[in-house]
Formats: structure tokens, sequence, C-alpha cells
């Protein structure tokens, strides 16, 4: 199921929608981080590319975070 969020990033409020897997997987992040969701949003707005929407970046995001979990578990063995 897709929802909408709302957030506060460098005092502007915006809102995106996301599938509920890829929101749970961005809370997970941050709880492992230990930053508040709201720390993590504003940092992915920072480095997404200009013309990409929030939504975007935040699933590119997971994905290139799981892929980094993945590669430093398989240097482990």
């Amino acid at each position: 199921m897709i929802s909408k969020h709302s957030i506060t990033i460098r005092g502007h409020r915006t809102s995106f929608s996301l599938e509920d897997e890829f929101w749970n997987e961005l809370r997970s992040i941050a709880k492992h981080r230990q930053i508040a969701i709201a720390a993590l949003m504003t940092e992915i707005d920072a480095l997404r590319e200009e013309g990409n929407n929030l939504s975007s970046a935040a699933r590119v995001y997971v994905l290139h975070w799981l892929k980094s979990q993945d590669a430093d578990n398989n240097t482990d063995r």
C-alpha cells in the first residue's frame, strides 16, 4: 500500500508518497543510525539530484543502503 507522509525539511513542509515497505525500511535505517526520520529525510533530500522527486530519492536511498549492508555482510565471511 502507498501512504502519504508529511515532513518538515529545512523549515519547509513537504509531503511524499511511499509504499509501506519503503517507509518501514527508512524507519529501520533511521533507528540503526540513531537519528530521527526527519533527519534522514533531510539528508536524502540534500543528496537527491535536481529534478528527482523525494519519493524516488527515498526509494533509491533504501536500495543503496540495503546493497551496502549486503556487501558489508559478504566481506565478513
